[in-house]
């Protein structure tokens, strides 16, 4: 995967956008405001650009030597997914279907909008290669080296909550959504996560003004469970949702694919950033962009 020239193509994109964003504080004085300069809004993102280009040569050689893509200029089709393998753990047998919902015994569990939301990631394989949310020694290795034990990138634990201490390792549980029966999962661990250090650790910050230190205070339930789940259903949606399986057999096999995940409504500097990402020596002529909303 190509990490270098980070600071390259930003640096370019910033210093396209230095006019416009001129252009767009000529009032700041008179509105009583700081005086902000395009140079400040810039300097602090090509700093860290340049921190990214830094590490670069590391992290290739180093934490992405079991998982880096091939050379984008000579490869063909498309990269590994994540840890190798794209997990799917739908069941589509109606037969075994019922058969794991019997061997819950009626133990069940109404899981949260973000509950729902992890539960069909790991069904549908976005959360390759987990089979299951993690138990207490994957979710403390995650949480304090970013990665699994077994070494695989992981930037953030995925962690079933609950406020139920009778959800024990050996209680088989189904995982129900606003009438839905998502998944079977098989209890493995239960235990009381240290949220403080989570939070400090994934997010840099222990203050409630965070939202993901806020969803993990005040929206979590005391106990983190454990376990491998059987997918029975995907949750409905208003919206279209590929899996990652549709996704990949979409893509170009003879072109090079630059994706782009935003967390909000595309603006001007995102915009740059891919479409110029587009242009960078490591990426063929006649190339896609790929735009990931979350």
């Amino acid at each position: 995967m190509a990490y270098r020239g980070v600071s390259s193509v930003l640096g370019r994109t910033l210093r396209a956008l230095r006019p416009s964003i001129s252009a767009s504080l000529p009032n700041a004085s008179a509105a009583g405001l700081p005086r902000v300069c395009a140079r400040s809004v810039c300097r602090p993102l090509m700093t860290y650009a340049s921190k990214l280009d830094h590490l670069a040569p590391s992290v290739s050689a180093k934490s992405f030597a079991s998982e880096a893509a091939p050379n984008l200029s000579t490869s063909s089709g498309p990269i590994a997914p994540h840890g190798g393998q794209l997990s799917n753990l739908m069941v589509s047998d109606p037969k075994e279907k019922a058969a794991l919902i019997a061997s819950c015994n009626g133990v069940t569990m109404e899981v949260s909008d973000r509950g729902a939301c992890d539960v069909e990631l790991l069904v549908v394989g976005g959360f390759s290669p987990l089979k299951g949310f993690m138990d207490e020694a994957s979710y403390t290795h995650v949480v304090e080296n970013n990665r699994t034990p077994d070494g695989l990138l992981f930037g953030l634990p995925v962690v079933m909550d609950t406020r139920d201490e009778s959800l024990k390792p050996g209680v088989k549980v189904l995982l129900t959504y606003k009438g839905q029966n998502l998944a079977v999962m098989e209890i493995t661990s239960q235990f009381v996560p240290n949220k403080a250090k989570e939070a400090k650790m994934c997010y840099g910050t222990s203050s409630l003004e965070h939202p993901g230190v806020q969803m993990i205070a005040m929206e979590r339930g005391k106990f983190y469970i454990g376990g491998n789940i059987h997918g029975l259903e995907i949750p409905e949606r208003v919206f279209p949702c590929k899996t990652p399986a549709e996704l990949r057999a979409e893509l170009p096999s003879d072109k090079d694919v630059v994706a782009f995940q935003c967390r909000n409504p595309v603006h001007r500097a995102h915009y740059e950033l891919f479409t110029r990402a587009l242009h960078a020596a490591n990426v063929r002529p006649g190339s896609i962009c790929l735009v990931h909303p979350t």
